[in-house]
């Protein structure tokens, strides 16, 4: 393999290789721990993206690390051929973690949605009645739940979407925190799942009102239909409880977990679901030849019992509090920033700029000047998302780098 001397390498070798799916910063990293990043040169930065939330535990925890070492010595994979000696430790131990009575392993986190809405569409006819091919599920405007071909179906993301058809049907689009939309739709026939994200991150760290989750899960209840939960950024402790969907005291019909179920090992998807919904599922129906692997058994084991451990909720509760009032001075104090929201440790602030301009990417880059990673989206939002083991120390000197950063962006 190449050595990489330097960041400008590095970059040039993925735009002459790589297909050109993503835009980063121009930032090269090559060592993590904790909440640092190291570059390709030796810089040393503080990390707030989390890998969109896959590394709640911090960079290279030596817990995770050492049980993926030990079972990477032993067994990483039979596929689900054959039992293995880890995989039923491990759905004993998440469903009992997370309150339910099964688990469907998979990898992604788009394949754990793609699994949730197959789950979905066949209770809908084995379970409700729903004449077949006639299902439908009901998702909010705005959303991300991945890229495959059937979720950028339902996107209103138009770079996501355009020349990707045809696109797949049975979907019901509706604003986002909007229950007299919900009720609207609900209302139609053949509706079988409403699925959605607690808080939705993509979009911009958009925080529903106080409320919403548990009427919206009531409606649901009221009409037969599953109430669908994507965790996959807003899970694992992020928000200041396990799960966003605590904050009100719900429980999904369907629990969709990934990124951080593994602490930034090893690609872990889970969808979590009592007996009456996951029993629609026989073999053959569903599963991937990697999903519910020995080695990311033994991770997700191991990332899980840091977060309940180490108290992470508890801290992303604290520190986000910490970092919300912080900024939210900065926002009163400089014109440029227009507002700051969020839950836990995931926020976003928001830049009094349009979409089209760039002066939220010009910020992050001299975020990263100053040490400090984040990455805007939708333009004009930059999402404030560090990994969970921050202490207080560290979280004001960070916000200490943001203020310094947007006060000079201020003054242009």
């Amino acid at each position: 393999m190449q050595t990489i001397t330097s960041s400008s390498e590095a970059i040039e070798l993925e735009d002459k290789y790589g297909a050109h799916n993503y835009h980063p910063l121009p930032v090269v990293l090559a060592k993590g721990e904790g909440v640092f990043l190291w570059d390709v040169e030796g810089k040393k930065y503080y990390d707030f993206l989390s890998a969109y939330s896959a590394v709640n535990q911090g960079h290279c925890h030596p817990r995770i690390k050492n049980a993926l070492i030990e079972q990477a010595n032993t067994l990483t994979l039979t596929s689900r051929a054959f039992h293995n000696d880890v995989l039923g430790p491990f759905e004993k131990y998440v469903t009992e973690y997370f309150g339910y009575d099964k688990v469907l392993p998979m990898n992604t986190g788009a394949e754990g949605v793609e699994t949730a809405i197959k789950i979905a569409r066949k209770w809908g006819y084995e379970r409700k009645g729903v004449a077949e091919n006639q299902a439908k599920i009901i998702v909010a405007e705005n959303n991300f739940h991945g890229r495959t071909t059937t979720i950028i179906s339902f996107s209103n993301d138009q770079n996501a979407r355009k020349n990707f058809g045809p696109y797949t049907e049975g979907f019901i689009r509706i604003p986002y925190n909007n229950i007299e939309a919900l009720s609207e739709a609900l209302a139609q026939p053949n509706v079988v799942g409403f699925l959605v994200e607690p808080i939705q991150g993509e979009a911009g760290v958009y925080v529903p009102d106080e409320g919403y989750l548990s009427k919206a899960d009531q409606l649901c209840k009221e009409k037969q239909v599953l109430f669908i939960a994507d965790e996959i950024q807003t899970g694992i402790a992020r928000t200041g409880k396990l799960l966003a969907v605590d904050h009100e005291n719900v429980k999904p019909d369907m629990l969709i977990l990934g990124k951080a179920i593994s602490g930034g090992f090893y690609p872990v998807s889970a969808v979590l679901a009592d007996d009456h919904v996951m029993e629609v599922i026989k073999p053959g129906q569903h599963g991937s030849t990697f999903g519910g692997n020995p080695l990311g058994a033994k991770v997700a084991m191991a990332a899980l019992d840091v977060v309940k451990d180490e108290k992470l909720a508890e801290n992303a509760q604290k520190l986000g509090e910490i970092f919300r009032n912080r900024i939210q001075k900065v926002v009163d104090k400089y014109a440029i920033a227009k507002l700051v929201r969020g839950k836990g440790l995931l926020n976003a602030v928001v830049i009094n700029d349009t979409e089209e301009s760039s002066t939220a990417w010009d910020i992050c880059i001299a975020l990263a000047s100053n040490g400090l990673l984040a990455k805007p989206t939708h333009g004009n939002i930059i999402r404030f998302a560090p990994p969970l083991v921050m202490t207080e120390e560290q979280i004001h000197e960070c916000c200490d780098i943001i203020e310094k950063v947007i006060s000079e962006f201020d003054k242009k």
